[in-house]
């Protein structure tokens, strides 16, 4: 896997992508919002990556769109909002769904900033880990007259609620690392010489444990905001069916009754 503006390393089963425009914050040009989507579909086609791990070069994870990219400029006869539309659309929308929605679990290890479409794409991971010098904003509306987007508001009101969600989008308040840690924004905060390797730590203890009972977990969970009890009950009932068919769910067993732990399949 090469791209322009991507770094792709193994790590045994897991793979380290690393956002790699330093001297631009990582920013989101066109190049980097093509790569992170062809990175996603060859990440879809290959059998030996078990979990991604996700992070940013230099001192920042991603200041979200880039705003000086030459390519970010209506063509004409359209308006500027016609134009932003057409990206998000194009663009920016189809990289969130195909990062959260990955066929293996993902960690994003969030080593400095992260704003606008970067704070979302830093809440993106199924665990994401922040240094704890670093720090989530959402500037849209209060600097730039715009809305949040790339599911910036779906990430907020679904993990701090509507008034902190509400609060964080129409201020712009920088949400520290610890902050973000306290009010369930992320999973952990630790110290910045710490981020890289716990993150690494996690991505290779989700790497060798059942991808299908994992990614059932992130259905389950994102279905919980939305489902009553007697539907989320039934989602549940739904997962155990198909995960109890599953070879994993036999090793697990045979592994509990062995005293010796498990080995989960390759994908």
């Amino acid at each position: 896997m090469k791209f322009d503006n991507l770094v792709c390393e193994r790590a045994g089963d897991v793979l380290k992508v690393v956002l790699n425009r330093p001297t631009k914050l990582n920013s989101l040009s066109l190049g980097l919002l093509r790569d992170l989507r062809d990175c996603a579909e060859a990440i879809q086609r290959d059998r030996d990556t078990r979990a991604v791990l996700l992070t940013g070069a230099g001192r920042g994870f991603c200041a979200g769109a880039d705003l000086t990219d030459p390519d970010g400029v209506p063509t004409r006869g359209q308006s500027m909002g016609q134009f932003m539309a057409g990206r998000l659309r194009g663009e920016f929308n189809p990289v969130a769904i195909a990062w959260s929605t990955l066929p293996v679990p993902l960690v994003v290890a969030m080593n400095g900033v992260a704003a606008g479409a970067g704070a979302s794409i830093a809440l993106m991971g199924d665990i994401t880990v922040a240094a704890r010098s670093a720090s989530l904003t959402f500037l849209f509306a209060p600097k730039l007259g715009l809305a949040p987007d790339m599911g910036a508001t779906y990430f907020l009101a679904r993990r701090v609620g509507e008034a902190r969600a509400r609060a964080f989008a129409l201020t712009g308040t920088p949400i520290s690392a610890e902050i973000a840690e306290r009010i369930g924004l992320i999973a952990e905060c630790v110290d910045d010489e710490r981020a890289l390797d716990r993150a690494l730590e996690l991505a290779g203890a989700l790497a060798a444990g059942p991808r299908d009972a994992f990614l059932a977990v992130r259905q389950l969970v994102a279905l919980a905001g939305s489902a009553s009890l007697a539907e989320q009950l039934e989602h549940e009932a739904a997962a155990q069916g198909r995960l109890g068919d599953n070879a994993d769910f036999a090793e697990g067993v045979a592994a509990f009754r062995e005293k010796r732990p498990a080995k989960f399949g390759k994908r």
